[in-house]
């Protein structure tokens, strides 16, 4: 008995490969397995090598996994490509129709199952995943009717002869394997899980939410990957509140749109990737001088350019800290987590309205993606702030007849807001330099005055946690940091180096800009070295540390940029090499 065990099934895009996966995960899911899902897929709509793995555990996991028990191959190319992932104990299920050849190197055992002959015989070879699905319950020894719930859910609209016979798939694919194998596979058992109902979602979805728990009720946007999720969720959802979604000409549309949402007192955000973040910079420097929030949503992918569309990366740090043009406040977070996800959003409209600034929440493919299990969200902890936003229905009168100082310069740097219409409330807006009333100045006092004050609206700035620490030792010999996504294999990087007799110490940042000097120097100093783990080929993050922290003798960098995810053994690897 085991307690966890990675799956998964490759094929040519277009063929099913993303719905055997899903259903495979969800019954799992439901059955109180935690779960870790991660999705190869081709830049194309059809056609080319799509993979989707699948980690299922009795326990919490939050990344990919370093080897695989179970391959299902659609084609001989799934074998060619996946197979060196196999430990020799792993076994590869493959449908017959295409001859099936176990690579030289595995040890696995191969299986041929004919999933498309037997989905013909039941009516369509469509259904030759469902037969794959079969298959795999045979192996792991489960109940087929277990699954019958998720079938029903995803088949049940097009009537029960369909759920049948979908179901009769899954029975037939089950029997012949048995007959094959002579049994389930033993050393692939799984211990019983918990039983208990947790979600099981991607970190985009975790982001809408989080968006729609926070007040928002408009979203302009142009659809890229691997952000589009964000949108298409809000498409469903955001009617229900009366709110809506424009899909935009382009990413400067959506950017100035959300501007103009937000500055009519209407919560709105934005979300992109690389590509489309770089076309809103401008609209990101007009927020900041016009003093109007903004949530950009930015979901790092591979680049430059159209880059590595649909694989992982971590190379847009530097643009979202630097690209705009000029000074502006500016805040960047990035959650590591699918909850932080959730929380964070919500937290990203609350600083924007209340430092009146651009906020971009930064992700990437991996986070944005991968689909995962997670706990109950605590609704409770929803608070929605709003800042210096003034709802009244009408300002007191000023004697002098001016307009209203919409741009006051004020010790904390956070000026009073309207929202339009508002009796006595005038001011002009514009992207030009300007006076407390927004008319615009070319004074040098006044550029002076103005600069200043946006500039130390964060110099007291709030934020929870901007560093996720486990640090343990008070000396350590190993500091790992990282961002985003690379929390997970970190996590199970660490515990191997501390059985190998380091002391090791973790700090995720969660806070980009301002960069959180003061809560992670002292994790530097005490530190013998300090590795940075990210997913660019120039140590952005490395450097930031550099910059702000100081001590570059002491660091080390931790790179991968070949559009895969770290896995924990390659942390581990790289980090043993230092000493």
């Amino acid at each position: 008995m085991r307690d966890q065990l990675s799956w998964k099934v490759g094929g040519q895009q277009g063929e099913g490969i993303d719905s055997t996966g899903e259903i495979f995960a969800i019954a799992m899911n439901r059955l109180g397995y935690y779960l870790y899902g991660y999705r190869h897929f081709s830049s194309r709509i059809k056609g080319g090598h799509t993979n989707n793995k699948i980690r299922v555990s009795t326990n919490e996991v939050r990344s990919v996994s370093d080897d695989l028990d179970i391959l299902i191959a659609f084609d001989q190319e799934t074998i060619d490509l996946n197979s060196h992932e196999l430990h020799d104990n792993g076994i590869i299920i493959a449908d017959s129709k295409f001859k099936p050849e176990k690579a030289d190197e595995t040890g696995a055992s191969l299986y041929v199952v004919p999933f498309t002959e037997i989905a013909a015989d039941l009516g369509t070879s469509l259904m030759k995943n469902m037969v794959a699905i079969g298959a795999t319950t045979g192996a792991l020894g489960l109940d087929v009717n277990q699954f019958e719930e998720v079938v029903k859910e995803i088949f049940g609209r097009k009537g029960e002869k369909v759920v049948e016979k979908n179901m009769e798939a899954i029975r037939q694919g089950a029997a012949y394997f048995k007959k094959e194998s002579g049994g389930q596979i033993e050393n692939l058992k799984l211990n019983e899980a918990d039983g208990r109902r947790r979600m099981f979602m991607i970190g985009n979805d975790a982001i809408a939410l989080g968006a729609l728990s926070a007040g928002v009720r408009f979203m302009p946007a142009y659809p890229i990957t691997p952000a589009s999720e964000i949108m298409e969720y809000l498409i469903k959802k955001l009617p229900d509140f009366g709110g809506t979604v424009i899909q935009t000409e382009d990413e400067i549309a959506a950017a100035t749109m959300a501007i103009g949402s937000n500055y009519a007192g209407v919560r709105a955000l934005t979300a992109s990737a690389g590509p489309g973040l770089s076309l809103m910079m401008e609209s990101i420097g007009l927020s900041g001088i016009t003093e109007t929030p903004l949530v950009i949503v930015d979901t790092q992918r591979g680049g430059p350019s159209t880059g590595l569309p649909t694989k992982q990366e971590q190379s847009d740090l530097m643009a979202v800290i630097y690209g705009t043009h000029g000074d502006i406040p500016k805040i960047v977070m990035a959650p590591s987590t699918v909850e932080e996800a959730f929380y964070d959003t919500i937290q990203a409209f609350n600083l924007a309205e209340e430092y009146q600034c651009p906020v971009i929440l930064l992700s990437d493919l991996q986070l944005s993606l991968g689909k995962q299990t997670v706990e109950p969200l605590d609704y409770n902890k929803i608070e929605i702030r709003r800042g210096k936003l003034d709802l009244q229905q009408e300002i007191p009168a000023r004697g002098d007849k001016s307009y209203f100082k919409r741009y006051e310069v004020t010790e904390d740097g956070i000026s009073p807001r309207v929202i339009p219409g508002m009796v006595n409330g005038i001011h002009h807006v514009t992207g030009v330099e300007h006076d407390e009333t927004g008319k615009p100045s070319e004074s040098p006092s006044n550029r002076q005055s103005q600069m200043d004050k946006r500039l130390r609206k964060l110099s007291n700035l709030k934020f929870d946690t901007p560093v996720h620490k486990k640090a343990p030792h008070e000396e350590a010999d190993l500091l790992i940091i990282g961002y985003v996504s690379t929390r997970g294999g970190i996590e199970e990087a660490i515990p191997r180096l501390e059985n190998e007799g380091l002391k090791v110490n973790h700090a995720q940042i969660r806070l980009i800009h301002p960069f959180p000097s003061e809560e992670l120097r002292p994790l530097v100093e005490s530190a013998r070295k300090v590795a940075i783990v990210e997913h660019n080929g120039t140590g952005q993050l490395a450097n930031l540390v550099k910059m702000n922290v100081g001590h570059a003798e002491k660091i080390h960098h931790i790179l991968k940029y070949n559009g895969n995810p770290f896995l924990p053994k390659e942390i581990h690897n790289k980090c043993k090499e230092l000493f």
